[in-house]
This record gives structure tokens, C-alpha cells and sequence, in this order.
């Protein structure tokens, strides 16, 4: 009988790990994405957590409780993300009783006009438990579980939260994107332009030789020729598409539109990094597409 080889089992591995958490992470996104302020930071924070899981996994009793675990991860790589980059501490909850009558959940209509950089104004573990209850719809007592905390702290936490927040939506600004200089934008349009036109021998020219993919979610590239040889040749094979020059949260994206009846709804978008000339970095969604669920897009 023939032994499987190491980079043989750690495939299959990594496979059963996927299909393990493939239910659990557009709620770890949508929990990210408001904790972190964006769809995209959101993203890199599961890929961390879910990194860090993956080889904690076996650690973990077989009694345990997998999608508490893996939202504690996330949560944990959250908040090292904004002391990395907005330098927040993560308070104490106040464990003081409620004395006033218990305030109304954020609606849907309210979730919608409410920017995930708004989330950013509330404290860390009030935002934290208006994530869980108004937008992913956990009970007190899961969240209890989840943030090590008691209910009377977490009834205190969601209705300073709340407030904030319905304060904060009665005064939002629509941003204006940034406009492109000269070279990002030839180079953009370049992109789109070939690709549309199903030419990869000319969007390989565009790459330079170090190029680096991330099919989001899915496998890693490097070098252009790497890159033609797999990445290119599956969207040959794929039928029905159209790139766009949009932006996602004012950074300039592709928008990739997949629906044969001329929706302009985006399915997914892809980020693209250049030196001026050549394309540096490429971040295709296309097997994230979860994260167009609270995205902020306009169309150039």
C-alpha cells in the first residue's frame, strides 16, 4: 500500500479544515468587518484567525464548542489589529445594573445606513456585543460565553452602544472617493480593458515578474508565469463576465459582474497594486464574495 506524502495529507487536511468552517465564515467576516471598520481589513482578520486556528484545531476537546472557539479567535485578532493600527485598548465592561427600561435593538433599515466606520466610534466591547446581537443575532447568553462577561455588563454594553450609534447615523457624511493619479489609472483601465477583452497574452505583459495573487480565501500565486498558467486559464474557462472600474471602501477596485441578465449588482471585486507600470499584487474575492455583503461600492 502507498503511503500518502506529507504535502499530500496536509492538503487533505487543510481541505476537511475548510469544509469545517465553510458555514462559519461570512459570520466571522460580518463580525470582523464592523470591529476592524472595513470589509476588507475584516478579511485579512479571519484569514489571521482562521490561520491560527487551523493549527490549534487539534488541541481543542472533542466537547468543545467550535463556532464560540473560533469567533473568541477572531475577536482576540480583532482587537490586535486596532491596537496595531488606531492604538485602542480593550476596556472593561461596567457590571453596574440597567435601572432604566431595556433600549431597542438597531433595525435592519438602521444597520443599513450605518457605515462600518461608525462602528469604529464605539468602544471595543460595546461595539463587540452590538455586532453579536443586533447584527448576527446571538442571545445574551452566547455572547456571555463568547466575551467571558455577564449579562448585566454585556445589557450595559449594547445600550451605550446603541445610543452612540443612532447619535453617530444622524450625522453621516457620504465620503467622496480620492481620485486616481495619471499612471494607477492607464494601468487600472489597461487591466480592465484586456482582461474584457479575453486577451491574457496582453494583461501577462501587464504584470511584473514578481507579481503575487491572492484568490481570497482559496490558494496563493507568485510570478507571472505561475500566474497565467492557472489563474488566467480558469477565467478562460468561465463564461458571462465583465470587469468595471468601481471603488470598495474609496480604494480603487474591479468590479466583477457576473449575472447574464445586465445586473449592476456586483457579484465580487478584485484589488489590484501596481508600481505605475506593472501590476505588483492582485486580491481577487471571487471565492469571498460574502464580504459584498456590507461593502461600501460606487462606480467610476
Amino acid at each position: 500500500m502507498t503511503t500518502p506524502s506529507l504535502p499530500t495529507i496536509m492538503a487533505q487536511a487543510r481541505a476537511e479544515f475548510e469544509e469545517l468552517i465553510k458555514d462559519i465564515r461570512p459570520e466571522l467576516h460580518r463580525y470582523a468587518a464592523r470591529m476592524v471598520g472595513s470589509v476588507i481589513d475584516g478579511e485579512d482578520v479571519v484569514q489571521e484567525a482562521l490561520a491560527k486556528a487551523y493549527y490549534a484545531l487539534a488541541s481543542l476537546p472533542p466537547e468543545s464548542n467550535l463556532r464560540g472557539w473560533l469567533f473568541r479567535i477572531t475577536h482576540n485578532k480583532a482587537i490586535d489589529h486596532l491596537r496595531r493600527h488606531y492604538e485602542q485598548s480593550l476596556e472593561q465592561l461596567d457590571e453596574q445594573p440597567m435601572t432604566s427600561a431595556p433600549d431597542v435593538p438597531l433595525e435592519d433599515k438602521e444597520l443599513t445606513v450605518v457605515a462600518l466606520s461608525l462602528f469604529l466610534k464605539l468602544a471595543p466591547k460595546q461595539r463587540s456585543c452590538v455586532i453579536l446581537k443586533d447584527v448576527l443575532g446571538y442571545s445574551l447568553a452566547e455572547i456571555s460565553e463568547l466575551l467571558d462577561a455577564t449579562v448585566p455588563a454585556i445589557k450595559a454594553a449594547l445600550h451605550r452602544g446603541r445610543t452612540r450609534l443612532r447619535e453617530l447615523a444622524e450625522s453621516v457624511e457620504v465620503d467622496t472617493p480620492p481620485s486616481l493619479d495619471e499612471p494607477e489609472q492607464a494601468l487600472l483601465s489597461r487591466y480592465i480593458d484586456r482582461f474584457n477583452a479575453r486577451d491574457f497574452e496582453a494583461v501577462r505583459d501587464l504584470l511584473a515578474d514578481e507579481v503575487r495573487l491572492d484568490l481570497v480565501g482559496r490558494a496563493e500565486f507568485y510570478g507571472a508565469a505561475e500566474i497565467s498558467g492557472n489563474y488566467f486559464y480558469n477565467y478562460k474557462q468561465l463564461d458571462g463576465w465583465h470587469f468595471d472600474l468601481g471603488w470598495i471602501e474609496n480604494q480603487p477596485a474591479i468590479l466583477v459582474y457576473t449575472s447574464p441578465d445586465g445586473s449592476r449588482q456586483p457579484a465580487y471585486f478584485i484589488l489590484i497594486i501596481g508600481n505605475g507600470s506593472h501590476v505588483t499584487r492582485i486580491r481577487d474575492y471571487r471565492y469571498a464574495n460574502y464580504v459584498m455583503q456590507d461593502a461600501t461600492i460606487s462606480v467610476m
